[in-house]
Formats: structure tokens, C-alpha cells, sequence
């Protein structure tokens, strides 16, 4: 199998829109979305001689972006929580499911309709995250958009993981009063 290249002179115009809509929907700045990107662009010709062919070279700047992204939500955040209580959180009404996040349809069976309705949600879910405080809005988007597993987020923030589900219970609560507000009427 053939190994991939790499072509840095391409960069902007064959993977900006792509790493700019990757970003958008991690950071919610535009700004700071730009400025990753920047910051990728240039990661990526600092290591350019690391690069092996062994994914493509969009794969490769994915990778390197993810890293600038967990970067900067360690930066925001390495000095905030520290006096914070610790406690764990145990509730017998509390129930499993029914969380925004399980509310989101199936991408593979969308309509024009579907997307457009889908794009409001997604406003509406991004209005209501801005109005977190927030580290809860930084946790939720961390562990439920990015994906990012319990403890690579509780190193990052200097949390523990039971501190973690007390932020995620209350993001997702602060969320659901929220759409239920703005969305569901």
C-alpha cells in the first residue's frame, strides 16, 4: 500500500472549511476556532519530518487539532476549580436516559426538513450551553461532543471522576430547563 504525502501548499485551501467546521462545533468561537487552526497549520510544519504516510494527511492535522483543542480547554480551566468542594452525588430519582444528548435522531435517515430542524436544535443547544457556567459547559462539551473518556477529562481539569458526574448531571439538567425553555414551545 502506497504511503501518503504531504503537501503543506495545499493545506488552507483543501482542509480549512473541513478543520474550521471540526473546530466550530468544539470551541464555539469563531475566533478561537481560527486560531486552532492556525495553530495546527503550524504544529503540522514544525513536524512535518514526523509525518510517516501512514494516514492521510487530513487525518493527520484531525490528530494534531484534537491536541490543540484538549490544550486549550487545559489551559482555560488549569487554574479554575481548585478550591472547588469535592463530593459525591447519589440520587434515588436520578434515572438513566431520557439526557439531551439521547435525543438527537439518526444521521443516516435525514429529509431537507431533518437538517433544518436539525441545524436550529443545534443552535438552540449551542445558545443553551453558552449560558452554563463554564466549566460545567466545558465538561459537557469534553465528555458528550468530543467524546473524550472520564479520565483523559479529569486530568485535563484536575478533577475527580465523581466531580466530573456531579458537573455532567447539572450541565445536563442546566440544558434540558433550558430547551424545554427555548426549544421544546
Amino acid at each position: 500500500m502506497p504511503k501518503h504525502q504531504i503537501n503543506p501548499n495545499n493545506w488552507v485551501k483543501s482542509y480549512s472549511d473541513y478543520l474550521f467546521n471540526y473546530t466550530i462545533t468544539r470551541v464555539n468561537s469563531r475566533e478561537i476556532a481560527q486560531d486552532l487552526i492556525s495553530e495546527t497549520f503550524l504544529a503540522g510544519l514544525k513536524s512535518m519530518k514526523n509525518f510517516k504516510g501512514e494516514a492521510s494527511e487530513r487525518t493527520w492535522l484531525i490528530s494534531i487539532l484534537k491536541r490543540k483543542i484538549i490544550d486549550h480547554y487545559r489551559k482555560i480551566n488549569s487554574n479554575k476549580g481548585k478550591a472547588e468542594v469535592r463530593m459525591s452525588y447519589n440520587s434515588d430519582t436520578d434515572t438513566e436516559g431520557d439526557w439531551l444528548e439521547e435525543r438527537v435522531a439518526d444521521a443516516s435517515d435525514k429529509t431537507a426538513e431533518d437538517h433544518l430542524v436539525n441545524s436550529e436544535l443545534g443552535d438552540a443547544i449551542y445558545d443553551c450551553l453558552g449560558k452554563l457556567p463554564e466549566k460545567q459547559a466545558d465538561v459537557f462539551k469534553m465528555k458528550t461532543i468530543l467524546g473524550y473518556d472520564t479520565e483523559t477529562i479529569c486530568n485535563d481539569l484536575d478533577i475527580t471522576a465523581s466531580n466530573l458526574w456531579v458537573i455532567i448531571h447539572r450541565a445536563r439538567t442546566a440544558l434540558a430547563e433550558c430547551m424545554e425553555d427555548n426549544w421544546y414551545k
